[in-house]
């Protein structure tokens, strides 16, 4: 019988929002400034590529270990300890195809048919597919954007039922752009512990915090570590979106189901790359430095322009690569006005509904996918759009004065 198996009829691909609708614009010859994708501006550094190069060229071509190279792994358990205050060895890391390959297997590994996992709202979405592909179902913990999205247990604890497996935990958060405090993570992880549930915690955007902030893994916490599966990645620190190359760490019991799933679908890791990935980590600390410095640069372009424009409310992301403006005061549904600004700005920014009920009433608009030069251009053609939009309002004086057009 032609058939696909239910697993995937069941759980229909989750739509890749204003990206999908912008790719379909290809070769029309229109120029759009791509504020939509979390995709890095900059270039992969030179001594990464280099490192790369020079593992070829030795001959570092063949299988490797399964949970990856152990000279990368003894780099990155050294990394773990030194930043992210884990107490780990080599033997706790399993190297991935970038943080969504991690973030599978742990779904697939870990959850039941019929198992609950929390997401907060806002959510980052590609989270839910894979839930729904290992047969559980996503419940979601609306957060509140007049509290600027702070994370309180008793709001989670509250949608916790026998079926509850784990908390899905984004931190630096997509799309918002908060920074989870320790009080916030100690918290969660007091909760997680009386309730006995587990943690997925992607934390792809550590090194993208801004203006003195902490990032803190919940999984260095006290009591944690057993229960944690913490995912990392290359693509945003180090502008390495296309290598696919991330890792995470995990209790020992949890292991093996891990490994029996990346073993099966990929086997292991490109060997090779995973020199660029240590090379990474050891390389110079002034390289991450200034690609962070660049984008916390960007940042203050943007949300410095955004604040100029009428009806726009913006405050200023602690970490991640996008700003979280607030546009309720247009009373237009997020998704048409993104819509809108695509067709009559050439600007592609992404619907806050996209990210859940509590993103309503946003746009998610990501600093980090352009040069300064094509974001300061974004920012004058979102200028002209909002305050030809202000003025358009029903009842608004054709005199009211102009903003955010310099």
């Amino acid at each position: 019988m032609k058939r696909v198996a239910r697993r995937i009829s069941e759980t229909p691909q989750k739509s890749f929002g204003m990206y999908q609708k912008a790719a379909a614009l290809a070769g029309s010859g229109r120029d759009l400034i791509h504020l939509e994708l979390g995709r890095p501006a900059a270039d992969t550094p030179e001594h990464i590529k280099q490192a790369t190069i020079t593992a070829i060229l030795a001959g570092d071509v063949h299988y490797s270990d399964l949970k990856g190279t152990a000279s990368f792994r003894a780099a990155l358990a050294e990394k773990l300890r030194n930043q992210n205050r884990m107490d780990v060895t080599p033997a706790d890391i399993l190297v991935t195809n970038g943080l969504t390959h991690a973030s599978f297997a742990a779904f697939l590994a870990l959850l039941d048919p019929g198992d609950e996992a929390i997401l907060l709202d806002p959510f980052y979405p590609q989270h839910i597919g894979k839930i729904e592909l290992a047969g559980a179902k996503p419940v979601f913990v609306t957060l509140d954007a007049a509290d600027d999205f702070a994370l309180k247990p008793e709001l989670i604890e509250a949608a916790i039922t026998e079926r509850t497996r784990m908390i899905v935990l984004v931190n630096p958060v997509n799309p918002t752009g908060r920074v989870y405090s320790r009080t916030e993570l100690e918290g969660l992880a007091e909760l997680a512990i009386r309730r006995d549930l587990l943690l997925i915690s992607d934390e792809v955007y550590e090194d993208m915090v801004y203006d003195g902030r902490e990032h803190i893994s919940i999984g260095a916490l006290p009591g944690m570590a057993e229960r944690t599966i913490t995912a990392f990645a290359f693509t945003k620190s180090f502008a390495m979106d296309g290598w696919r190359l991330g890792y995470m760490v995990a209790p020992a019991w949890a292991m093996p189901g891990l490994l029996k799933i990346t073993a099966n679908d990929a086997t292991h890791v490109n060997t090779f790359i995973q020199a660029g990935g240590r090379a990474a980590i050891t390389g110079p600390s002034e390289v991450l430095a200034e690609l962070v410095d660049h984008d916390r640069q960007k940042r203050d372009l943007v949300v410095r322009r955004l604040n100029q424009m009428p009806g726009v409310k913006c405050p200023s992301p602690q970490g991640a690569i996008y700003a979280f403006p607030d546009i309720s005061a247009f009373g237009i549904p997020s998704q048409a006005l993104a819509e809108r600004i695509l067709d009559e700005a050439d600007v592609v920014v992404e619907a806050g509904s996209f990210y859940g009920q509590s993103g309503e009433g946003h746009l998610r608009v990501c600093f980090g996918s352009e040069s300064l030069e094509r974001l300061d251009e974004g920012m004058d053609r979102l200028s002209r759009f909002f305050n030809n939009l202000w003025d358009g309002r029903d009842g608004a004086p054709a005199s009211e004065a102009k903003r955010g057009s310099a």
